[in-house]
């Protein structure tokens, strides 16, 4: 197993128990007890895990950074409070009849509960989110054709023309890897791609974001610059710095409370 497939199952396991032994991680992950001791002390340096004697325990709280190249279960599991308030006041700025795009992403994908009593047309290219809301309402839903892409959460069509490009939103609803003076950042070259397709079909971009995502996330690659932005929602521990940054480039900033919902 890769160091990266480990380091990803090291987390899952610590997402779903809070802690483990290292001769747990030992017989789990199939690895030796000095690989598992330097994987603890790694992802303990890049602040996704506590160490503990004798193992780790999953983080309390904030992290100091988001999961880089973690699982979607993993990333679903990251400040949820905040996501899913977020997400529902996302959900409030549609209204039934309204044509939309959903963007792939966990807070994104936490719109679904609140929309399973609309009745809309969205195109969204993640297929997680297609199946929830094709199996828990009565939207239209629209996914572009091409392949499917398991650990982005993704579908990628290989042609440039394709059903995306016929399509026209009121409103496009897109996650974030992380949110700079440089625009707009995700972190999979895939992610890019797909978006970039969509982001010229829609009125307005609008940007869901919890307030980590304003600090280093280790993602670099632009998707689009702060210009291009209608608004962004986040949690109300946002900076006031970032704040400042985002309404300095024209950009509405919607602050909400994960105790709200």
């Amino acid at each position: 197993m890769s160091n990266d497939r480990r380091h990803k199952a090291l987390l899952k396991i610590l997402t779903e128990r809070e802690r483990a032994t290292v001769e747990e991680l030992v017989e789990e992950l199939h690895a030796s007890v000095a690989t598992i001791r330097r994987d603890i002390t790694s992802l303990a340096q890049r602040g996704l895990l506590h160490r503990l004697r004798g193992g780790a325990e999953r983080l309390a709280g904030r992290p100091r950074y988001a999961l880089a190249g973690g699982t979607f279960d993993q990333y679903l599991a990251v400040f949820p409070h905040e996501k899913r308030a977020i997400a529902q006041h996302a959900a409030g700025m549609c209204q039934d009849g309204d044509t939309i795009t959903i963007s792939s992403g966990t807070t994104t994908f936490m719109m679904v509960e609140f929309l399973v009593e609309r009745r809309m047309r969205i195109l969204t290219n993640s297929f997680l989110m297609a199946e929830q809301l094709l199996t828990r309402s009565l939207n239209e839903i629209i996914v572009p054709g091409g392949l499917i892409y398991r650990e982005q959460n993704v579908i990628l069509s290989p042609f440039e023309n394709d059903v995306t490009q016929n399509h026209y939103a009121s409103k496009m609803f897109l996650g974030a890897a992380g949110l700079t003076e440089i625009g707009l950042l995700a972190r999979d070259p895939l992610v890019i791609q797909a978006e970039r397709r969509l982001i010229n079909q829609a009125n307005k971009l609008v940007v869901l974001a919890d307030s980590s995502k304003f600090l280093s996330s280790g993602a670099g690659l632009i998707l689009c610059p702060l210009q291009k932005l209608h608004c962004v929602i986040t949690d109300d521990r946002v900076s006031e710095a970032s704040v400042r940054m985002l309404e300095g480039a024209g950009v509405k900033v919607i602050t909400v409370s994960p105790t709200a919902s």
